[in-house]
């Protein structure tokens, strides 16, 4: 059976087009570094890759979810420990005016610091996060949580904790309400402060209002230290929150490497054997070109490649 010479150009061309197709994928591959470069490549490690790469965008969302909770975990934290400062300083001050020695004018100046005391309580208490949402507000975070009232402050918010996703199954909470800090273990601080500083404000003239006095301070006092018991509560809450975000994020960082190995393992090309294959495709497309040209002996393969 003869063949055409058609046939002979036809199956010439196509050969060398076909390896200059597969040398062209080589050098694309050793240009991204990738081994996958379509689906159609290795449809069974494209559909893996694809699994872990969500896997892997899941878990840096995860990663940014905790590292937002620590912000603002931290801000409680540090708004927490100031709170505890001021109590105890309030405390000291209770204890000083209980010294019998004081007058009613000396006792007054003991009242202008904790009216200090109160207002840096009540700042505290309507601190606000750095995305400006209201910490101690709960679910309610662009209301201002506390309003200052005769008799102490006016609790506006909620008692919702707001709750992040740390893990696909869990979710932990970054907030503590107004109520639960300031108003918990059976007090509520702004009407401390604000009882014992009309006591201290009360001239003492009579057997009676000494008496009185003294009642007024203890109970303070005792009060005082119900509400700096449930501030370190809190903080101790606080601090186990962040240390469990430490942990999550230390076993979320080994999870992404495993991801990213495994994805190495898919896609990457493996150079050695890349540029051992682009060797052998440039010798087989030269020959092939060799060949065709001896079979042909025409010109017109120069002007075909």
């Amino acid at each position: 059976m003869r063949i055409s010479t058609s046939s002979l150009y036809d199956s010439g061309v196509a050969r060398i087009t076909d390896l200059q197709s597969s040398l062209a994928r080589i050098q694309q591959q050793l240009a991204t570094g990738q081994r996958v470069l379509t689906p159609a490549d290795d449809p069974a490690a494209a559909a893996q890759a694809l699994d872990v790469k969500q896997s892997l965008a899941l878990n840096h969302q995860l990663a940014s979810n905790r590292a937002s909770g620590r912000a603002v975990l931290n801000q409680v934290e540090g708004a927490l420990s100031s709170a505890s400062d001021i109590v105890e300083n309030a405390k000291a001050l209770v204890v000083r005016a209980g010294n019998a020695s004081l007058d009613d004018q000396q006792r007054g100046f003991i009242a202008i610091e904790l009216r200090g005391a109160l207002d840096d309580l009540l700042a505290l208490a309507n601190a606000k996060d750095g995305a400006g949402n209201y910490l101690f507000a709960g679910y309610q975070t662009g209301t201002q949580p506390y309003v200052r009232t005769a008799t102490g402050a006016l609790y506006n918010g909620d008692d919702g904790e707001r709750m992040i996703q740390v893990q696909p199954a869990q979710q932990l909470a970054v907030s503590a309400t107004g109520r639960a800090v300031f108003e918990g273990g059976g007090q509520d601080m702004f009407r401390t402060l604000s009882d014992v500083i009309s006591v201290l404000e009360t001239p003492v003239g009579s057997p009676a209002a000494s008496a009185a006095l003294t009642a007024g301070l203890a109970n303070a006092n005792g009060k005082l230290d119900k509400a700096l018991d449930n501030v370190l509560t809190v903080r101790a809450s606080v601090g186990s929150r962040l240390k469990q975000l430490d942990a999550l994020d230390s076993a979320g960082g080994a999870l992404a490497e495993q991801y990213r190995e495994t994805l190495g393992v898919l896609q990457d090309v493996d150079y050695a054997e890349a540029i051992s294959e682009l060797s052998k495709q440039q010798l087989t497309l030269e020959a092939a070109q060799q060949s065709f040209l001896r079979l042909t002996s025409l010109s017109l393969f120069n002007y075909l490649s």
